[in-house]
């Protein structure tokens, strides 16, 4: 069987650093908010290229978070792809908003910035492009309209870590980028994970206070930051001992959330940082094995943006007789993924946004042409090689 990742393989390549770094945490007793999480954010914003990296989670809590954060809610808007995991528009939906959906583009599954601009209205707040199978979404056109009509930008950026537009890192170029380290991801962890992006210093407090009931220091400074509250100004202090009062979680200030990334899974993707650019490079790799390979076929290959760095978090194909070809690739042990079977302004929790078929031509099509073939750093150049013959295998029948 060739699986679509595999994961037991990467496990392999990295182990004794793993359980080192595991058995660290244990013996600690550091389980959450510890030093593997000061020192995980610390590396990201290096890593991303920006302010501020707040781990949570996991990548929808990120989304939520910041969408809570940026005052997003009630009767307002938010434009997204409807082409992408469901997370993405359950976010905007959990804090009240209503996701607004437009169409993509047919080559790289990207949100389409040329139809954005048609469903702007007084209620819209954000875009959130989703940068999807790791390639980035065409950020310039999105941030001019961004900045003409003044909106927030998300930058749903779970299936990209790595990813690079114009030389900078996805999660760097909107107002805030959300990462999730579920662990099929470039950069997964070996539970659920995410993390929030910013170079907004209120925005960040605020973030790091959501996470955490809204409580403690961390609620009592955001209060203050958003409030212009210096701390000699303080009202209602009633515990003579200051240090217990900044320290105490039984104080707050905003409502928020339970969403920390816990300390074992912070150690985990400190180790694996390390190999990210390894890692997505290999994968580039591979796909242009795949790429020049498969051109003689009848399938459509993935195109990257010229303006982008692809992480190929996925090696998506477009097939006219898709379901035909995933069951024999099946019936030759080889695992496929359909991404995505149903787009979102066509399920069925969205009814009530009055979207029909033909509405989303673009999305509608792909979502009956498109799935994936398994592409991770350790697939070997005969495995690659088996997929490539039993796809010209199909088609020779």
């Amino acid at each position: 069987m060739i699986p679509l990742l595999d994961l037991k393989k990467q496990y392999e390549t990295i182990k004794n650093e793993i359980d080192q770094r595991l058995q660290g945490v244990i013996s600690s007793a550091q389980y959450i908010m510890g030093e593997e999480i000061k020192l995980l954010e610390k590396k990201m914003e290096e890593y991303i290229g920006c302010k501020h990296a707040i781990t949570c989670a996991n990548g929808t809590d990120a989304l939520v978070l910041a969408l809570h954060a940026l005052k997003i809610g009630d009767g307002d808007e938010v434009i997204t792809s409807p082409f992408t995991f469901f997370a993405t528009a359950e976010a905007i939906s959990r804090v009240g908003a209503k996701p607004v959906f437009v169409d993509i583009k047919k080559d790289t599954y990207n949100i389409d910035p040329d139809k954005i601009e048609e469903k702007i209205n007084k209620n819209t707040k954000a875009i959130l492009p989703v940068h999807i199978f790791g390639q980035p979404a065409n950020m310039d056109e999105i941030m001019d309209i961004a900045n003409r009509y003044n909106l927030y930008v998300v930058e749903d950026a779970c299936q990209a870590i790595g990813a690079e537009y114009k030389g900078k890192k996805v999660g760097s170029i909107g107002t805030i980028g959300c990462f999730s380290f579920f662990p099929t991801k470039n950069l997964g962890a070996f539970g659920d994970g995410g993390m929030i992006t910013t170079n907004d210093d209120t925005l960040a407090a605020l973030i790091k206070a959501l996470r955490v009931h809204g409580s403690g220091e961390l609620g009592r400074s955001a209060y203050n930051l958003i409030n212009g509250i210096k701390e000699e100004q303080e009202e209602n202090i009633d515990i003579e001992d200051k240090t217990i009062y900044d320290a105490a979680k039984y104080y707050n200030y905003f409502i928020g959330y339970n969403s920390r990334l816990d300390n074992i899974q912070a150690a985990i993707l400190n180790v694996k940082l390390k190999y990210l650019d390894k890692w997505n490079t290999r994968r580039k790799e591979l796909a242009d094995y795949y790429t020049e390979n498969l051109k003689n076929t009848q399938l459509i290959t993935p195109e990257v943006h010229h303006d982008a760095k692809s992480v190929f978090h996925l090696y998506i194909l477009q097939s006219e007789n898709r379901d035909e070809l995933v069951q024999h690739l099946k019936e030759k042990r080889i695992a496929t993924g359909i991404y995505y079977p149903v787009p979102l302004h066509l399920q069925k929790v969205y009814k009530n946004l009055g979207y029909q078929k033909g509405d989303l031509p673009v999305s509608e099509y792909l979502s009956n042409r498109t799935f994936a073939i398994p592409l991770y750093p350790e697939l070997t150049k005969e495995d690659q090689d088996f997929i490539i013959n039993t796809i010209y295998e199909f088609e020779k029948r």
